[in-house]
């Protein structure tokens, strides 16, 4: 749970990065992303997630792939 807590909040982090984007877009997802209380930034990004899944959803998986990716290289070796 943990660990796909993490891939989510990395994937978005790049999505917000990423300037294929429109920026309108983008500020919406780092507003979203904020740590802000109560559920402002929750509702943005219920907004949000689904515009991003319609309309750039390559986007969408190369950031899941990139942040599954990265989640990789920060696991610890056993």
């Amino acid at each position: 749970m943990l660990l796909a807590a993490r891939r989510v909040i990395q994937a978005v982090k790049i999505l917000a990065r990423d300037g294929r984007i429109p920026k309108p877009l983008r500020g919406l997802v780092a507003f979203g992303v904020l740590p802000i209380p109560g559920p402002v930034d929750e509702v943005v990004l219920l907004i949000v997630g689904p515009i991003l899944w319609a309309f750039y959803r390559d986007r969408f998986r190369e950031a899941w792939s990139q942040a599954a990716h990265a989640g990789r290289a920060e696991e610890p070796s056993r």
